[in-house]
Order: structure tokens, then sequence, then C-alpha cells
């Protein structure tokens, strides 16, 4: 693998524009083929950072915008004007360097359900087979649902704390039941995370499927190279354009360019290269190549609440004291020599997913207790001990939009996710948050039990509509700006081989092709949709 930052050759069959969940698949899975030359391009510097492979680096780098293009929505009205803050990766590995690394599939409707809609060969059962391929699963070995043998490492974490025990038993006690695999035969119910880590270190998409390739001479990787534009000859993707150090290059693509840049940078890059909505292009000053009126439209993630809990024991959560401190500056020692301790924590250290209403299909709340307090995404910071229970939103019924600040690659694009534009999302959320009060009210709690941050009342449905407008924001989950489906689609830019419609040489893959969004966490689902796009790309060449 070369590093560069002027590649030896200006020509490659294949170029992939983001060094993400997806984009490292499917370069590390095109560059197999020693006949193939791949270019890969990040906007973003390489993953070297100890704050990217300590697990616990994460919660700096979100609040401090360290490897994160640290975005912000337009304001919201369901929010109450009040702004969204979207943490993103800018980093090889994207956003898998900066996550909480939890690994959650979703439910297999949400796939039976993409097939629904005219993509053939995205139900559950069609695409099992690539999640197994995709993942080396230490929790359970190999089974009818998980694999063994890929690059994606998943494991339990190494030195969970006691607290997780204390909430599975709160969850049984309030009738939500342990299930042995979130991610197998049954998503209902609690369970210890599933961590995207080795050996007590992170395992970024990078890291998983980019790092052992370093041998291959066909496989470029060019970081710090903020793609400007696709280069189009007619309605043909021939190359893109970025750019580095103030320094602009052109590389030409042989075959196709891959757009793997995320549900924001994706829909952007589009509109930027002349392919989409024709108000967006006409009104920035972009020559129309395509009229796709769904580029950047469909936005969907998933909102999530925080019922933040001061806790009354020190030992089972992180905290800002003199206490915590010495914890710290302890568990960095141990994990430097042994890989194990708090540094290895996701905070995130247990999961669960409830219905609402008990006669739904699927579940429709997912939860995840975290081992400190973390409010705002770590950027309040408060004295003392505690932990924080996630209560987010699994399927919203809000649509939002990606849309265009100016014509220029460097400023951020305009994000609306919609948060709560959709009734059903609050109805939904508040019963949600009901639930997730009775949970940490529970006896098992009675020894860890402080005061609320922010108290709220279990039943004044009012009151929690109002906590939810005041502390609600994303769960980093965003998807479907480049959705996929049939070309009767209106609204779908790309087909169900992810080829962009209307346009030859241009496929994207990302969380942005999702027509819906999954039941949980999106890193696996992107990974998987990267598996399948190599799949696909090398069938069709």
């Amino acid at each position: 693998m070369k590093t560069s930052t002027t590649p030896a050759t200006r020509t490659f069959d294949y170029i992939i524009v983001g060094g993400g969940a997806a984009g490292c698949v499917v370069a590390s899975r095109l560059s197999e083929d020693p006949g193939v030359r791949v270019c890969l391009l990040e906007a973003g510097g390489p993953d070297t950072s100890v704050l990217i492979h300590a697990p616990m680096g994460f919660a700096v780098s979100a609040p401090l915008k360290v490897h994160n293009w640290g975005y912000e929505t337009v304001p919201q009205p369901g929010f109450k004007g009040r702004r969204g803050y979207q943490p993103r990766g800018k980093v090889m590995g994207g956003s898998t360097s900066i996550n909480a690394m939890v690994y959650t599939r979703g439910h297999r409707a949400d796939y039976d359900h993409w097939a629904s809609l005219g993509n053939p060969g995205w139900s559950y059962d069609e695409v099992l087979p690539l999640f197994k391929r995709a993942e080396h699963n230490h929790c359970f070995g190999e089974t009818t649902y998980r694999g063994t043998g890929g690059p994606l490492q998943v494991s339990y974490l190494r030195s969970p704390s006691p607290i997780n025990e204390v909430f599975l038993q709160a969850c049984e006690q309030t009738g939500l039941p342990r299930t042995e695999d979130y991610n197998g035969a049954q998503q209902l119910g609690c369970g210890p995370t599933q961590a995207m880590q080795a050996g007590g270190e992170r395992c970024s998409a990078s890291k998983a499927y980019i790092t052992p390739q370093r041998g291959r001479s066909n496989l470029t990787v060019i970081t710090q190279a903020h793609t400007r534009r696709v280069l189009m000859d007619g309605k043909r993707a021939t190359g893109v354009e970025y750019e580095q150090g103030g320094q602009v290059h052109q590389l030409h693509a042989a075959r196709e360019v891959v757009l793997s840049a995320g549900a924001f940078g994706s829909p952007q890059l589009l509109m930027l290269s002349g392919i989409g909505p024709q108000e967006q292009l006409q009104a920035n000053g972009i020559a129309t190549v395509h009229t796709l009126p769904g580029v950047g439209q469909n936005l969907q993630d998933h909102v999530t609440t925080v019922l933040i809990q001061r806790s009354a024991r020190k030992e089972a959560t992180l905290g800002i004291s003199l206490n915590g401190l010495a914890t710290v500056v302890k568990a960095i020692f141990e994990w430097r020599n042994k890989r194990t301790g708090w540094v290895t924590s996701n905070v995130a250290e247990s999961q669960g997913f409830l219905k609402t209403d008990p006669s739904a299909d699927t579940p429709d709340i997912q939860l995840a207790l975290c081992t400190g307090i973390v409010d705002d995404h770590n950027r309040k910071t408060h004295l003392g001990h505690g932990y924080t229970l996630h209560v987010t939103l699994c399927r919203p019924k809000s649509r939002g939009s990606v849309t265009l600040q100016s014509a220029q690659a460097t400023d951020a694009p305009l994000i609306d996710p919609a948060f709560f534009q959709h009734p059903d999302d609050m109805a939904t959320l508040v019963k949600g948050t009901q639930i997730g009060l009775d949970i940490l009210q529970a006896k098992p709690f009675d020894a860890y039990r402080g005061e609320m941050l922010y108290p709220v009342e279990r039943n004044n449905p009012a009151q929690i509509e109002a906590f939810l407008r005041d502390h609600c924001d994303t769960e980093y989950h965003p998807c479907g700006t480049c959705k996929m489906g049939p070309h009767s689609d209106p609204m779908a830019v790309v087909d169900a081989d992810l080829r962009v419609h209307g346009v030859q040489g241009l496929r994207v893959v990302y969380a942005s092709i999702m027509p819906t969004l999954t039941g949980g966490n999106t890193t696996a689902p992107t990974v998987m949709i990267g598996e399948k796009a190599a799949d696909l790309i090398r069938s069709g060449h």
C-alpha cells in the first residue's frame, strides 16, 4: 500500500472518496485483485493518534472536534430553535475512528423492508452472509448468525463496570428480558455491549481493512485530500478533483468512481458535481449535468435523550473528582501495560431494545447505559460521578435534508434532520423515556442512585416532552440522503447495485443509500454495505 501526497500515476481503475466504514471496505476488497489499481482519498489525516486506538479517547474527540468535522444542524423547530451537533469522523476510518464502537446490525425486518421497496438482493437472508464475512466475532464464535475470520474484530469489553449487571437486572425487573445476542435470533431484550475492539484497542474500519494491506502495491491511500467534485464527461464519471495543501489535483478513473463520503458529504459532492435537484444547482450557480431530485433528501437520524443520574458510589462510574482523577491516571498506566482497565471502556457498556407497543413487530427504542455523566456530547462537564441512560428512537418518521450552503466544497452543507417533525416521533420517545425512568428507579439501582441531574416526572408527559425538546440530539446515525430504490421511485438516487441513476461509472456506497434507517447503530450495516458493493462492482467488471 502506498501512502502518497503526489501519486506516481494519475489514473486508477477505481477511485474511492472517503476512508470511513464503507470506503475502507471497498478499497480493501477491490485491491485483493493485484491487476486492479485502487486509490482511496480521505479528507482527514492518518489514524495514528492514541486518542483513536485507546477506546476511551473518543470521549475527547467529539467535544474538542479532534479528527472531527464538527458539523452543526440548522436551527431545529423540534428543539425550540436549538442547533444540533453532528460530529463526524475526519480521519482514516471516518466515524469508526471516533465513535463508541458499538456493533449493532439492526433487525432482520429492516433489510426485508429494503427489499420490499424494490431493491432485490438486500433482504436479511441475502445480506446475512456479508455480515458474517465481515466480522471476527469473539463473543460467540461461528454460529448461524455470527462469523469468524473476517477483518472486523467484535468482542465484549475487557473491563466492564459492575454497574452493567445492575442495569441488566433492572431491565429484567421492569419486563425487558436478557437476549443472548441482540445481533442474532432475537434483538428484543438487553445485554452487554458488543464492541468493535481487539486486545483492548479500537478496531476501526481502517485498522480492520486498510492497515493489514500495507504491502499491496496496487492500493494507494491519499490523506488530507479534500475532494471538490467528481469529473464528468457528459453523464459519465471520469475521475475526481481534490485539494491538498492549497494545491488542486485531478485523478482519473478508468472504471468507476465510488462516493463513500458519508450521509452529508456524498450528497454534497453529487450536487457540487452537477447531479441533484435542479433548484439546488441553479441557486448555487452549478451547471446541471443530471437532474436527480432525491439527492440530499430523505435524511433520517436517530434522536436520543439522556437521563443522567448522579451516583452514590464512585468506584463504578467515571467522574470529575479527586478520586476520579486518580482513577484515570491509574487507568492510563494499566492500559499502556496491559490493555485493560477503564481506558478500554466504550462508555456505552450495555444495550437494550424494547417495544413501547407490545403488539409491534420490532423494537422501537434502543437503550444504552453509559458509565459516566454524558451531557451534550460530553461538551458540558459536571463535578461528581454518575451514569447516563440514552433512550433512542429506533425508527423515526421525520425526514430531513442536506442542501448546499454554497458552491465551495470547503463550506459545510446545510444539515436539517427535521427532528420531531413527525408527531409520532415525540409520542414514541415520551413512552420510551418513561420506561427508561422506570428502569433507573428499579431496586437494583438503589445502592447507586443519587439525584437526577435534570429531574423529570415519570407520569408527566408534558414535562417529559419539554425536557426532550431541551436536551435531545443525534445518536450519530445520519443516513438516507442518497436513497436506494428503483428508477420508478422519483426520489431514488441509486439503484439496487448502488449505481447513480442516469449516470455511468459512479456509485454511492455508504449509509446514505439506506432507504430507511436501521434499528440500531449504523457502523455494522455500513460495513456490510461496503462488502456488498465490492461484490457488485467486481461482478460488473
